[in-house]
């Protein structure tokens, strides 16, 4: 069946004329088009009138009529689109939670990681603890985060491979499921080390030095070396250092630039260097807005002299030495030119000392527990620049339950010369103790030569004068009870230490010996002089990373007066947390009828501790053993054994200390279980 055929449409010719004369003459269209610039790269001229609405008017009566219009003016922008955008560091996008799913188990899938080709040159350890398919644990969303890992292994493979000279290196990743259509994918890392480069030409840009070579010597790196990234890098950072210890303070490395020939396989090496002049030390500048030390006061702390070559390390040592006093917000030791000529060709450097005042005044605590001495605590207050420079006032309090007393101390560090101390104290204090309980007074003067845990010295020292006025009790053999008497004492104590281990609060390895010689003389009647005397040694070992063995040994005489005419303060005891533990404090030796400790003129102590620390955790066990004599010597008989196990929480100022002991074949009246705790390892 056809469709019928369209009639055709019949038109007039007056319609045709209409539609004639409604089209705009090719005339007036030329016209009214703007003239375009012969310049293709010249801007576009504005359309003037776009906005506004243009109107044809019909040229006849019944003409259709067209018009334009302009676009209606925009709505007003939302407040909201006119805030900055959130920062991409800022931003975060919260995942949809799918309640009932567990989104770990919800398209994951599980690979392992092969590598192959690093374990030749050394690499695969490092690699597998820089590798991203290490990171993500064997587990990733789908295969793509899996191939995308492998991709950035593959450029750590290689780049791995050129830190050690191998720059022809390669490396491709595979991925495939293992077993087939388990799920499971396998990461293969495949790597090409290639050949080996090494250093051609050995080539450095600089001036002549004093001695001659000297760039050279302390660069070290010959024709024939791996051009590894480590040694170079190395090499050119023990230039800087060694060079402005040998006189050159200024010395700046310029880019190197290693030319590899891969036919070859040699690098031709260029260091361009910049010496700076040869200088000697000259004056010491201070400058700050609130100074601590004029500049006589620093010069007391160098140990260089003026004119000697210049040292970095002495510079260093300056810096630590105005660090240690504790005195400074803010301080810096750096070398300043002044263009001064100095002795063969040398420039006179002065240092320049930038200081800014810290608060000088401490406030401190200390609080401790031990079976047989109860508690303690100790506070002070010090402001450790009262009298300039460096004169400290302290003062101090002990409140315990066997020991409460107050001092005051005047205290002046560095005083005339490096770490020299002298000290002034006086004090009284109430001491209730099982062996005697004693009032006293104490006036004390001293020079020293200390340690601390900033500046720890090899050798120290310590000398001085002590007058003591000591009222105390003891248990009179002659009249078989306890009386009380006075003393006056009068001391010249004297020691020497010498310290090799590696820490002062917390020590792994080394050594350390101590002599302690105090001459004396008492005064209840008559005057009756002896001398205390007492060394002391102890050690550490590390037997592995984690484990320390530590052992102590301690053994002190009194000659020249009998044990009944000492004051019972100045005898010595053992047992504590200082001493033997298992034993509470003063509980080892002889006792008087009443049972108390009497003490005596000798002893000796000895300590063995297996220092474990896990983390900043530790656990220590401990065997003790010590004895307190009558007699001059200590006999080592009738040793007394302790022991037990210690637990240690390390921090920034040192470990602190919890130890449980007891003794060992305990008698009756002596302590079943012995507790300490404190701030720092027992020995």
């Amino acid at each position: 069946m056809s469709l019928p055929n369209p009639e055709p449409v019949q038109t007039t010719p007056q319609d045709s004329a209409a539609q004639d004369e409604a089209i705009v003459p090719d005339a007036e269209f030329e016209a009214a088009l703007p003239k375009l610039s012969d310049d293709m790269n010249a801007p576009l001229e504005p359309m003037k009138g776009f906005d506004k609405p243009q109107v044809t008017q019909p040229a006849t009566p019944g003409a259709v009529t067209s018009q334009i219009e302009s676009f209606p003016p925009p709505a007003a922008e939302a407040p909201e689109f006119a805030r900055p955008l959130t920062p991409l560091a800022e931003f975060k996008v919260e995942p949809v939670k799918i309640e009932g799913v567990d989104d770990e188990k919800v398209a994951t899938i599980r690979y392992t990681t092969v590598v192959e080709g690093l374990d030749a040159v050394g690499l695969e350890d490092r690699f597998r603890d820089l590798s991203a398919l290490e990171d993500g644990d064997g587990k990733a969303a789908n295969a793509t985060m899996v191939s995308a890992r492998a991709r950035e292994d593959e450029r750590l493979a290689v780049r791995l491979m050129q830190s050690l000279g191998y720059y022809d290196g390669t490396a491709i990743s595979m991925i495939d499921q293992n077993p087939r259509n388990s799920g499971n994918v396998r990461a293969t890392i495949t790597a090409t080390p290639g050949k080996l480069y090494r250093l051609g030409q050995v080539n450095v840009v600089a001036g002549p030095t004093v001695p001659a070579g000297l760039v050279d010597r302390e660069l070290n790196l010959n024709p024939g070396d791996p051009i590894q990234a480590e040694r170079v890098q190395g090499a050119e950072a023990n230039v800087s250092l060694r060079l402005p210890q040998q006189g050159y303070p200024f010395v700046k490395l310029g880019e190197r630039d290693i030319l590899l020939d891969e036919e070859t396989q040699l690098g031709d090496y260029t260091l361009p260097v910049e010496l700076g002049p040869r200088a000697v030390f000259g004056e010491i500048v201070s400058q700050g807005e609130r100074p601590v030390f004029d500049v006589e006061h620093i010069n007391i702390l160098r140990r260089y002299k003026q004119g000697a070559i210049y040292d970095s390390r002495q510079v260093d040592d300056l810096r630590e030495a105005l660090v240690a006093t504790s005195l400074f917000s803010t301080v810096a030791v750096e070398p300043v030119k002044t263009g001064q000529p100095g002795p063969d060709g040398t420039e006179v450097v002065n240092l320049l000392v930038r200081q800014n005042a810290g608060r000088p005044r401490t406030l401190a605590g200390e609080i401790g527990y031990s079976t047989g001495q109860g508690f303690r605590a100790e506070g002070s207050w010090t402001h450790r620049n009262f009298f300039p420079h460096e004169g400290a006032l302290i003062g101090s309090a002990v409140l315990g339950t066997q020991e409460q007393g107050i001092s005051g101390t005047f205290r002046r560090s560095n005083a005339g010369q490096r770490d020299r101390t002298f000290q002034m104290q006086a004090g009284i204090n109430h001491s209730d103790y099982a062996a005697y309980e004693s009032y006293t007074g104490t006036l004390a003067v001293r020079w020293s030569r200390d340690s601390t845990p900033i500046w720890q010295k090899r050798w120290t020292y310590f000398y001085g004068a002590e007058l003591v006025g000591s009222n105390e009790d003891q248990y009179n053999y002659n009249k078989g009870a306890r009386d009380r008497g006075t003393w006056l004492i009068a001391a010249l104590p004297g020691f020497v230490g010498y310290d090799v281990s590696d820490n002062l609060l917390n020590p792994t390895r080394g050594f350390r010996l101590k002599a302690n010689v105090s001459p004396e003389t008492s005064v209840r009647g008559s005057i009756r002089p002896y001398a205390r005397l007492m060394v002391e040694g102890t050690a550490y070992y590390p037997v592995s990373s984690s484990i320390v063995i530590a052992g102590r040994a301690r053994v002190g005489s009194i000659p020249g007066i009998a044990r009944n005419d000492l004051p019972p303060s100045r005898r010595y005891y053992a047992g504590g947390g200082g001493s033997v533990r298992g034993f509470g404090y003063q509980e080892l030796g002889p006792r008087s009828p009443d049972g108390k400790p009497v003490g005596g003129r000798s002893l000796n102590e000895f300590a063995l501790e297996a220092r474990y620390r896990f983390g900043n955790f530790g656990i220590v066990p401990f065997v003790d053993a010590g004895q307190v004599y009558e007699g001059l010597y200590p006999t080592g008989q009738n040793m007394r054994f302790g022991a037990g196990i210690g637990g240690r929480l390390y921090t920034n100022f040192g470990p602190l200390r919890v130890d449980v002991a007891t003794p060992i074949g305990r008698k009756p009246g002596e302590s079943k279980i012995a507790l300490y705790i404190s701030i720092g390892q027992a020995f």
